[in-house]
């Protein structure tokens, strides 16, 4: 897909957002934005935001546009964009440019089978901002994913959820303590959203970081594979294998990366945890 150039001649600052990768250390962008862990944004004019893609393979269904929003309350230690977590170091742009972005590709999108997906940091911060986008999504026939921890899932009420065609879950660990050493967060806040997501018979594809010596004891692993098999509207459970590509931003900002000997997680490891899910009766890949 061919990007489009998203800044106008004479756009505002707040608008300054560019087609980019997940990829890119970004950082100070909005030195003016508020403090993530308080945010609390009613009405969704604006958000700030980390970069997009219009062309990702690996955020759900068909060819993808996906949005990385600023703003997280997890620390996860194997996180490949911790320049994701503060909202001063994404861009404040508009929610009627982010639609018009989104409007352009559209056409695109579907004609792919793709659609929209809202990643970051986690978008369940900006809940306001991005339930506009959503409903604007939906309102162009778009598919949409969001992308989450689940740990914010009690933001997302009936109405935002409805806009939502399929939630892309991690579920970090199903052992609490390795949860709260993995995150810095509890684990009970995204099993409860996974349940109210199948009650819901939502459409779930769950995530699962493998990461050797942290996430791969096979109690763990078989934990949350139990909890998954009996939901029917867990359609995969992906298991991610742990690399190292987010590792030099950790020390361009200057935070300790308490990951930085562990190596990547070896074919033979994921290929086993992948059975594991499967012999409990998960569709896993």
């Amino acid at each position: 897909m061919s990007t489009v150039s998203i800044a106008g001649a004479a756009g505002a600052a707040q608008d300054a957002l560019e087609e980019g990768s997940r990829h890119a250390l970004l950082r100070d962008q909005a030195p003016d934005a508020p403090d993530t862990e308080h945010y609390d944004d009613k009405v969704g004019e604006f958000g700030y935001v980390h970069s997009y893609e219009s062309g990702s393979r690996v955020d759900g269904p068909g060819i993808r546009m996906t949005l990385f929003t600023s703003g997280c309350l997890l620390r996860c230690q194997y996180c490949h964009n911790p320049d994701t977590w503060h909202m001063k170091d994404g861009r404040k742009v508009s929610t009627a440019h982010v639609i018009e972005r989104l409007r352009d590709f559209a056409p695109a999108l579907r004609a792919m089978d793709g659609g929209l997906t809202i990643s970051g940091g986690e978008p369940l911060v900006q809940i306001a901002f991005t339930r506009r986008v959503y409903a604007a999504a939906k309102a162009l026939g778009v598919h949409t994913a969001l992308d989450t921890s689940g740990y914010l899932g009690a933001r997302a009420d009936d109405d935002y959820l409805a806009d939502v065609d399929l939630v892309l879950l991690d579920i970090k660990s199903w052992d609490p303590a390795t949860y709260l050493r993995v995150t810095g967060r509890e684990l009970a806040p995204t099993l409860r959203f996974a349940e109210r997501l199948a009650a819901m018979g939502k459409a779930v594809w769950l995530r699962y970081v493998l990461v050797p010596g942290l996430t791969d004891e096979p109690a763990n692993i078989d934990g949350v594979a139990r909890f998954v098999a009996p939901m029917r509207n867990v359609e995969w459970v992906e298991v991610l294998p742990f690399h190292q590509l987010g590792a030099f931003k950790w020390k361009a900002l200057g935070i300790e990366y308490k990951l930085a000997a562990t190596p990547p997680c070896p074919p033979e490891l994921l290929e086993s945890a992948i059975a594991r899910f499967r012999r409990a009766g998960c569709n896993a890949r």
